[in-house]
C-alpha cells in the first residue's frame, strides 16, 4: 500500500493539519495528535493520573458539528493555536493559563447552545493523548474503503470525515480490516503492528468543510455490511520516517503468522 497523505489533529474535535513528513517513535502516539481536548463541563480528568475518558465528556463532532466550521492552525514550537470561524477568531498560547482562558472564552462565544457546563482546555500529560480509543496510537484509512462508502451513499465522501492520521491507497475496499495482527513496515525501518479495527460513530455524518450533518454513514455500514468499521489502529513497534508516496508493506514474518492463524491476506 502507498501513503497518500498524513494528518494530525492537535485539538480533539477541531480541524486537521496536513503534514509533509512525520517521524514516528516506538511506543509513542502520532506526533502532535490529540494533544488537547476541551471539556464540555467537568469530565473528571486528572492530569496527575491520566485515564482514558469517553469522548462524550469533551467537545466532539459526534454531537457538536459546529466544530467542523472552525479552522485551526497550530504552531508546535510555541504551542500557539489560532482558530477562525463563526464570525470570531482567537490566537492562544496553550502553554499559558491566559491562552487557555482565551480559547475557552472563544468556545463560549461560538458554541453557546452546545455547552453542558464551562468549557475547559485540557493538555495531555506526557505519554497520554485524547484519542477515542485507549490504543489509538496511529490510525490508518484505506481510501478504497472510503470510495466504497461513497458508492453506498451515492455521493462523494471526504476521507477527512474519518479523521485518520495516515491515508493509504493500493488495497482492495475493506482489505485493511483483515490486517489486525499483522505488521506493516517502510523502507525507513518503521514498523506498525495493526491492533484493531476502528468502529465508526456519528462524527462521520458531519461534512468536515460545512459542518452539515448530511449523511448516515454508520447506519449505512451496518445495514450493508453488518458492521460499522472503517480503518485500523496500529501501534509503533519500531520508529521511522513516513512521507506521502512511501510504501507500507506487510512484513513477511507477520504475513506468515497471520495466515497460520487463519487470517486472510488481500495481496
Amino acid at each position: 500500500m502507498r501513503v497518500v497523505s498524513l494528518y494530525r489533529y492537535p485539538v480533539k474535535g477541531l480541524s486537521p493539519e496536513r503534514l509533509d513528513s512525520v517521524r514516528l517513535e516506538r511506543g509513542a502516539y502520532f506526533p502532535g495528535d490529540r494533544l488537547y481536548a476541551i471539556e464540555n463541563g467537568p469530565s473528571g480528568f486528572d492530569p496527575a493520573d491520566p485515564r482514558h475518558q469517553p469522548k462524550i465528556k469533551f467537545l466532539m463532532l459526534m454531537r457538536n458539528e459546529t466544530l467542523a466550521r472552525l479552522r485551526t492552525r497550530y504552531d508546535e514550537a510555541t504551542q500557539t493555536l489560532s482558530v477562525d470561524g463563526e464570525g470570531s477568531s482567537v490566537t492562544a498560547d496553550l502553554s499559558q493559563p491566559q491562552g487557555r482562558l482565551a480559547l475557552e472564552a472563544f468556545i463560549r462565544r461560538v458554541l453557546p447552545r452546545e455547552l453542558r457546563g464551562p468549557p475547559k482546555v485540557l493538555t495531555a500529560p506526557d505519554g497520554f493523548r485524547f484519542t477515542d480509543s485507549r490504543r489509538g496510537y496511529v490510525s490508518v484509512i484505506n481510501l478504497a474503503s472510503v470510495q466504497a462508502v461513497a458508492d453506498m451513499m451515492g455521493r462523494p465522501v471526504d476521507p477527512l470525515r474519518f479523521r485518520g492520521n495516515v491515508m493509504v491507497e493500493g488495497l482492495e475496499p475493506w482489505a485493511e480490516l483483515d490486517l489486525v495482527g499483522a505488521e506493516l513496515g517502510s523502507a525507513s525501518g518503521l514498523r506498525l503492528k495493526v491492533t484493531k479495527r476502528i468502529e465508526r460513530c456519528a462524527a462521520t455524518n458531519v461534512d468536515p468543510a460545512t459542518g452539515e450533518r448530511d449523511m448516515e454513514i454508520p447506519k449505512t455500514l451496518m445495514r450493508r455490511l453488518g458492521h460499522v468499521d472503517c480503518g485500523i489502529y496500529a501501534e509503533i513497534v519500531a520508529g521511522g520516517e513516513l512521507r506521502p508516496g512511501e510504501l507500507l508493506e506487510i512484513r513477511p514474518e507477520a504475513q506468515a503468522s497471520l495466515l497460520l492463524a487463519g487470517g486472510t491476506m488481500p495481496f
